[in-house]
């Protein structure tokens, strides 16, 4: 009997020691593959925002969302750019330098194998390899790499602009963006837009004919995407959304509250803000001044005080303000929507702006092309090359000018267009709980690029970017993965870059960059260890580093289709 007891507890122990194990077993598989469980990934892109308009960047705008994804992640101090809107969005979607993806100038087709306007079919966007790696993918916002359809009749066109003609497709919807890998796309195909009225608005490939009175578009594209985010949470797929806003882009318009809230902000003029903003960023510990001064203004020294326009002036800053301060809501009902349906802790958020602040007066432009002459109930809009129209209500076209662009950008020289830093440089912060292990809040010195992300999400999603697709041949990316800085690994980046836009050119070979402006045959020579805001030109004293780099240069644009360059336009 006893005997009989002594097996039956023997059986019974073995079995529950056995049972334990393989709990644990099946426990730690499920962990591991919880664990290894793919990322959501969110791409939120600024347009025209400067380098230090965030407050966490050195700004005094109220950003409170982005600035919660920087304190629980990581900025970085050396990201790059194209210096302008379409051919960011096309690097940054196909892992290309842009002339490699089709779009070297804008979006016209212009015949040379770099400059057709879209993207091309030997480029393949990130939507089209993680939809194929089993993902859901969607957009909101603004396309603005496709070939533009224009009328031959200016009067057309502008009833076309003016909401009072329809002339059809705003471009080929085979280069649509749910033609392009995207399930889902609301926003517009082109570029300008009213912000209270858009054109070219298209929900996947239907026009959207109206909107609501009340209609605002950065607060649509936010809520667009937070509806995304609820329908996707459902499934157990993970999801791409790439929210690409308009704002802070001119024409400077904003809501009234919005406004309000910076009425008296800039009133101190474009040298105190400059000057606060990089104590701010020193004293975050974003830059280094012994490397980083605060250069001077490069174009026009007038004091504040000698401003005949201040008022105009400060309120122009207050609306590129209020435009971004109303991003910032959005993307913290894009947060909220992440935590609510439990999605945020392994959702990777990248935030960042396709180029520096801009120095353009749109009002000089004049309406046409993108540009309406008038409201859709009949309103005239005034571009005020005077200043004789306040910015921020929809009547009026109108944009912030060099000095406030040099103070958005601070502290780097020029801005959008320009391969100088202004232009170029620009704020990225990365989130993800789940996955970044790097110390939150702080800095990453990684040189990246935006065609960084393609390779970046094909390493997180377990993708694999072709080198074949529909039948095509696919360019190799010229990206790099930044997956080893969301560990802090020691690694550098990129140790060479390149540009070309209209002429605006740079090289930049380890610590050495090499930039030029448009029109100007002239090459500056910079070392940005010690020089970062490209302050002391060393060219004169340096001829053989700007003789290699310039060879360089040359090398990079005859294999990345930079050149052949389209010829002069010819009439038929």
């Amino acid at each position: 009997m006893n005997k009989v007891k002594i097996f039956a507890g023997i059986l019974f122990l073995t079995f529950t020691i056995t049972t334990l194990l393989s709990w644990k077993s099946n426990t730690e598989n499920i962990n591991t593959k919880a664990a290894a469980k793919r990322p959501n990934i969110i791409v939120i892109m600024a347009d025209d925002m400067g380098f230090s308009d965030a407050g966490c960047y050195g700004g005094e705008i109220h950003t409170p969302n982005i600035d919660f994804l920087a304190q629980n992640g990581i900025r970085y101090r050396q990201f790059y750019n194209t210096s302008r809107c379409c051919p960011t969005r096309a690097s940054l979607l196909t892992g290309l330098y842009n002339q490699q993806a089709g779009i070297g100038k804008m979006t016209e087709a212009e015949g040379a194998p770099g400059y057709q306007g879209h993207i091309t079919d030997n480029a393949v966007t990130i939507a089209e390899v993680l939809k194929s790696a089993g993902y859901h993918t969607a957009m909101s916002g603004k396309w603005h790499v496709s070939n533009t359809f224009g009328q031959k009749n200016p009067k057309d066109q502008l009833d076309w602009l003016n909401h009072q003609k329809d002339f059809g497709p705003f471009s080929p919807v085979e280069q649509y963006p749910t033609a392009k890998g995207f399930e889902k796309f609301f926003g517009t195909i082109w570029g300008v837009i009213d912000f209270f009225d858009p054109f070219s608005l298209v929900n996947g490939t239907e026009p959207v004919k109206s909107v609501p009175k009340d209609y605002y578009h950065t607060d649509a594209i936010s809520d667009t995407t937070v509806s995304y985010i609820k329908d996707y949470a459902k499934s157990d797929k993970p999801f791409f959304i790439y929210v690409a806003q308009n704002a802070p882009h001119w024409p400077l318009m904003a809501k009234p509250k919005d406004i309000a809230k910076y009425k008296e902000t800039y009133k101190v003029g474009w040298d105190v803000i400059r000057e606060q903003r990089y104590k701010k960023m020193v004293k975050l510990g974003l830059i280094d001044p012994a490397t980083t001064k605060l250069p001077i203004d490069p174009i026009d020294e007038t004091k504040w005080e000698n401003n005949p326009d201040k008022e105009w002036d400060a309120t122009a800053m207050a609306v590129h303000a209020a435009m971004i301060d109303n991003m910032d809501q959005g993307i913290g009902r894009i947060i909220n929507a992440l935590k609510q349906t439990g999605q945020l802790d392994n959702t990777l958020i990248l935030f960042l702006s396709d180029n520096g602040a801009s120095a353009e007066n749109c009002a000089n432009y004049g309406p046409g092309f993108d540009r309406p002459s008038e409201t859709r109930d009949g309103k005239t809009i005034v571009y005020a090359t005077k200043k004789q129209a306040i910015p921020g209500p929809q009547t009026t076209y109108s944009s912030i000018g060099s000095r406030w662009a040099h103070v958005a950008n601070t502290p780097y020289r020029y801005w959008k267009e320009q391969s100088f830093e202004g232009g170029i440089h620009t704020p990225l912060i990365a989130f993800w709980p789940k996955g970044i292990t790097a110390k939150k809040g702080g800095f990453s010195d990684f040189t990246g690029h935006v065609m960084d992300f393609m390779l970046t999400f094909c390493e997180l999603a377990g993708a694999k970017y072709p080198s074949n697709f529909n039948g095509k041949k696919i360019t190799p990316s010229s990206g790099e993965s930044l997956v080893a800085s969301f560990q802090n690994k020691n690694e550098k980046g990129h140790t060479q870059l390149f540009n070309e836009h209209f002429g605006a050119r740079y090289v930049r070979s380890e610590n050495w960059k090499l930039v030029a402006l448009p029109r100007d045959s002239s090459w500056h020579l910079y070392d940005i260890s010690k020089d970062k805001t490209e302050t002391v030109d060393l060219a004169e004293h340096n001829p053989s580093k700007v003789h290699q780099l310039d060879s360089l240069w040359n090398t990079w644009a005859k294999t990345h289709q930079v050149f052949p360059k389209p010829g002069p336009k010819t009439s038929k």
